[in-house]
């Protein structure tokens, strides 16, 4: 029998909001155990760290310059062979519940338009959704839009209602199919009108007494104000994955289900540039991930090096298809998990930017101007990064001018271009900082 498949995604969630970073232990018991139960995979990295290019990511399989929704506000291509697509052919019933931002921006228009025509989405049949959750809604009030269109207000704090529409399919389906379930949440990324982070009633004093992540530490930016209620976002979207898990249990899915989460990229509250991810740093690209379910059982934890493009993959082979020549994942599961050298970054908007992750070193190359908008690569990048990951996991150390890193550079940037040619069919030039 096939599984029923949920993949839950947070936005703007750090790797080392999990326990197993031993940051801040307590935040997120439930997440914890099921990692604990199935596979933590320690290292995992989004591809693009923006919000709708890494979502794009996820729904095609591809990197955001091969389906073209390098930045926000593009629209997701109707021709993409998706993975709601695969699934729903493999006889899959299909649901897709809360953020979507894969159709066009509307910022600044009134909140109607903020809804997805159907020929946008993807390949879901069971829909409620708003394309920019951030514009369309606050912590304690707004609305998104169902299966028709019409627009459903929410009740209480957001993630919560959220998780009760998704609890409510989970009743109600009622189909001798098996669902794939894609639960996106906005939380805990910043609430861009007000320009802070908004978590739950209360949780700015339970929170009072935070620790500083060693990569913030001594930096400006506006972590100190925000992180009381960004942890308490976290909590939050960690219960609210034990509501998820107890009414599987009680519709008796629970065991042949595989649950899948992750965050679309990290946050790094304004200390590496103007805003919170767009960067190639740790804060920004390395993301949580947690398997449970048929295909990982391993319970033991995994540092090898993946990324958000193996979650399409990995879902397509718990669906029975054969993963498609356009993929660029890897399924995850134990079976046919296979290693990774290095992680190929693209990051986009505030500037264009190329970056290689491998497991001893971080390397970036940009393009720092006001194209970042208008063009998804570029002809010439600049060296701007280079870290020494096992001696400076922290990256307070760029060694991108240290002669002593000369053949290191080179040996990375071979490997870069090898890579933007392989994605992008490109030869691009890259100069020295």
């Amino acid at each position: 029998m096939k599984p029923n498949i949920v993949v839950i995604l947070s936005d703007q969630q750090r790797w080392d909001t999990l326990g197993n970073a031993q940051v801040w232990p307590g935040i997120t018991p439930n997440l914890d155990r099921l990692g604990e139960d199935g596979t933590l995979f320690e290292n995992c990295f989004s591809i693009q760290p923006v919000c709708g290019p890494a979502r794009a990511c996820l729904q095609s399989g591809r990197y955001a310059t091969e389906t073209g929704n390098y930045k926000n506000g593009c629209i997701f291509p109707e021709q993409c062979d998706s993975v709601a697509k695969y699934v729903k052919d493999a006889g899959y019933d299909t649901a897709y519940i809360g953020k979507w931002h894969l159709y066009e921006e509307n910022v600044g228009k009134e909140p109607e338009g903020y809804d997805v025509p159907i020929a946008n989405r993807a390949g879901y049949d069971f829909w409620q959704a708003a394309n920019v959750l951030e514009w369309t809604s606050h912590a304690y009030d707004g609305f998104l839009y169902d299966t028709d269109n019409t627009k459903i207000e929410i009740e209480g704090y957001r993630a919560d209602f959220i998780t009760d529409l998704a609890r409510k399919y989970i009743q109600n389906h009622s189909s001798e199919k098996p669902f794939y379930l894609f639960l996106s949440f906005l939380e805990p990324h910043h609430q861009n009108d007000r320009h802070c982070f908004t978590g739950p009633d209360g949780c700015r004093e339970a929170y009072s007494d935070f620790s500083v992540p060693e990569d913030l530490k001594g930096k400006d930016g506006d972590y100190m104000e925000n992180l009381p209620d960004y942890l308490g976002m976290c909590s939050n979207l960690d219960s609210n994955v034990g509501r998820i898990e107890q009414t599987l249990k009680e519709k008796g899915l629970w065991d042949n289900t595989l649950l899948l989460y992750s965050s679309d990229h990290g946050c790094h509250f304004r200390t590496r540039n103007s805003e919170y991810k767009r960067s190639c740093h740790e804060a920004s690209i390395h993301v949580p991930l947690v398997a449970h379910g048929p295909g990982f059982e391993k319970k033991e934890n995994c540092s090898h090096l993946v990324t958000l493009l193996d979650i399409p993959a990995t879902v397509l082979h718990a669906a029975g298809v054969p993963l498609p020549a356009s993929y660029r994942g890897v399924p995850l599961q134990e079976a046919s998990f296979k290693k990774q050298d290095n992680v190929f970054v693209q990051i986009s908007e505030d500037l264009i930017g190329r970056c290689l992750r491998t497991e001893k070193w971080k390397y970036c190359v940009v393009y720092d101007n006001d194209e970042g908008y208008e063009k998804p690569a570029s002809d010439i990048y600049y060296e701007a990064f280079l870290y020494d990951l096992e001696n400076d996991p922290h990256e307070n150390r760029n060694l991108v001018q240290d002669p002593a890193c000369a053949e290191v550079r080179e040996s990375l940037k071979k490997q870069l271009l090898d890579k933007i040619w392989e994605v992008e069919h490109a030869k691009p030039e890259i100069r020295p900082l």
